[in-house]
């Protein structure tokens, strides 16, 4: 099997690297160079998927059985249909990393394949569509549907869409779980919302990675949403972060009212926690059914902070900072309760 890997060196797409490696493929990943390491064993072929001179030289170095690609989060429809374009002839399917902030419902409503998407065309540029007062629909979800759209045009048949939620593991460049974990280890009392029950679905990169070569592999196309078919309540998460990193304190349970009215920003300043009561209800059951398979949040949790304490350190990216409530809210927010 010979796979093309557009990114292929940090977080999800160094994980499709490596997870294709194992499996004995010959692995080739498109890139500038700039963020990752290079997946040793890899063949490395340089360039900007923004640029058509770029992509015309990478196509010659196929074909490819599949392509999967990774790289596409910032980028805009009229990009990612360049780079389908581009290997259209040079690869035989096009595994795209999509979101679930493409449908129109997210976040308000639970989602399955058949929801409703955003609308955006394939040529859009990167000032097509907007994000709403409350947070929803996003600019980022009409810009990721106009790149499956892209995607679509050009593979059809041959292109199968990876819809995730939330992705954490080992080098999650976002900052989430690893703010959760740094937080436990400070220990003391720490702000947590409640409901404490409240089940998500944030699902392992390993897994997602495995998918993708999986969907690589096979000869389907298909729409998949990618989420955690069992999951883990708040309450299992903030216990089992404190567990692992041998923190001394534990969570302070806050009524999601009372943290709207004292400011505090949903899904960044209190990570992985949002109000909208279809944020973690997106069926992953078709994928289930196709071979997805989801190890225990736990494990995702411990091995986290192994990768942390083991000099682990993400490729640097802005939506780092974004994460976390600063310690001086926080005490101000636990002294208001």
């Amino acid at each position: 099997m010979k796979l093309l890997v557009i990114g292929g060196t940090w977080f999800l797409g160094k994980h499709v690297a490596v997870g294709a490696l194992s499996r004995g493929w010959e692995v080739t990943t498109f890139n500038r160079g700039r963020s990752g390491a290079d997946v040793p064993g890899v063949r490395t072929v340089r360039g900007d998927r923004t640029v058509a001179a770029d992509l015309q030289a990478l196509a010659a170095h196929g074909p490819w059985d599949a392509v999967v690609d990774t790289s596409s989060a910032d980028l805009p429809p009229r990009d990612v249909l360049l780079a389908a374009t581009a290997l259209k002839d040079s690869a035989v399917r096009w595994v795209h990393i999509s979101t679930v902030s493409v449908y129109k419902g997210w976040p308000h409503a639970p989602l399955t394949e058949r929801s409703e998407l955003l609308e955006c065309a394939s040529g859009a540029d990167e000032s097509y569509g907007y994000t709403g007062e409350d947070g929803s629909p996003t600019k980022y979800g009409f810009q990721k549907a106009g790149g499956e759209r892209a995607v679509a045009e050009v593979f059809g048949a041959r292109a199968v869409f990876l819809r995730p939620g939330v992705i954490l593991g080992p080098d999650e460049y976002v900052g989430r779980l690893p703010w959760w974990l740094r937080r436990a280890h400070r220990g003391g009392r720490i702000l947590a919302p409640d409901p404490r029950s409240q089940v998500i679905q944030p699902v392992d990169v390993r897994d997602v990675a495995a998918f993708a070569l999986d969907q690589a592999a096979t000869g389907t196309d298909g729409r998949f949403n990618i989420a955690h078919p069992v999951g883990i309540t708040f309450e299992d998460f903030v216990t089992t972060c404190v567990d692992t990193t041998e923190g001394v304190g534990g969570p302070v349970w806050a009524d999601p009212g009372a943290l709207v009215r004292e400011g505090v920003a949903q899904w960044t300043e209190l990570p992985l926690w949002r109000t909208h009561r279809g944020v973690w209800a997106v069926d992953p059951s078709r994928a289930v059914a196709a071979g997805l398979r989801c190890r225990p949040l736990h494990e995702t949790i411990r091995d986290t902070w192994g990768w942390l304490q083991n000099a682990g350190r993400p490729v640097d990216h802005p939506r780092w900072a974004e994460h976390g409530i600063a310690p001086e809210k926080e005490a101000r927010v636990l002294a208001s309760l």
